[in-house]
């Protein structure tokens, strides 16, 4: 994804106009942010949109490769303006999705999760199949209710079967929950963080304005595409993948 001086200044000017240079007040910034910050406006820190760019293209570089190799991503963002983006952007590239809450164990305690996926999986089978008619009405109700609370919490991960490959957060400080449980395992995290976030935790950091939807659709349509990327070419092993990055060095 290399790209001349040209385009580069094409891309800075498309992220200015979709606002990722705004950060927070000086008095929110979070000391180890410091290094992306450029100036300061109106009392509102300036992200210095060269070094995202710069960070938005490792992170593409990343998910080009995901999806070069098929690996499975999962996509999370339960702020309510985010939650329509997160669900379309996972379908766009049928990637999993969490929009609504995190639910605590999701990687550390994943075979108690899995079990909840599958009971909500063989509810759903047998709804289908007209299993679940020998049943009474209330009793029914009763499953249709169990049902839709297990879809609230789990709808955008019903297939999935392991540990997705890397994790991509839209707003980290929101999601330190979950971002703490990929560390433990460690599952790579992808996070858009404004000024007043902690990088720790987060492999591939992306410094920009996480709090106005033209921003952050910005930011989603530049991962995901470059995610779509890698899809579109041959599937790629591992072992192959790790051959042609040495082959770009030399």
């Amino acid at each position: 994804m290399r790209m001349s001086m040209i385009n580069i200044e094409d891309k800075i000017e498309e992220m200015f106009r979709a606002g990722l240079q705004f950060g927070y007040s000086r008095s929110s910034r979070h000391p180890k942010m410091k290094e992306f910050i450029s100036g300061i406006k109106n009392n509102i820190e300036i992200f210095d949109l060269n070094k995202t760019h710069k960070k938005i293209e490792e992170a593409k570089e990343f998910l080009k490769s995901l999806g070069k190799e098929r690996k499975a991503i999962l996509i999370l963002g339960t702020k309510d303006e985010v939650k329509e983006l997160v669900e379309s952007s996972a379908k766009e590239i049928e990637a999993f999705y969490v929009n609504k809450r995190w639910i605590g164990g999701t990687f550390t305690n994943f075979k108690e999760i899995k079990k909840r996926i599958d009971h909500l999986n063989d509810l759903i089978a047998k709804k289908e199949s007209g299993e679940l008619d020998k049943y009474t009405k209330k009793e029914q109700m009763q499953i249709e209710k169990k049902v839709a609370k297990l879809k609230n919490f789990f709808s955008g991960v019903q297939k999935l079967e392991k540990i997705p490959s890397a994790m991509l957060v839209l707003d980290t400080k929101e999601e330190k929950i979950a971002i703490d449980e990929a560390k433990q395992i460690p599952v790579p995290v992808i996070g858009l963080m404004n000024s007043d976030c902690n990088p720790n935790g987060v492999d591939y950091i992306i410094p920009a304005n996480d709090n106005a939807l033209s921003s952050i659709k910005y930011i989603m349509k530049e991962l995901v595409g470059a995610y779509k990327e890698g899809l579109s070419e041959p599937v790629v092993s591992a072992p192959e993948a790790e051959k042609e990055k040495e082959v770009e060095k030399t």
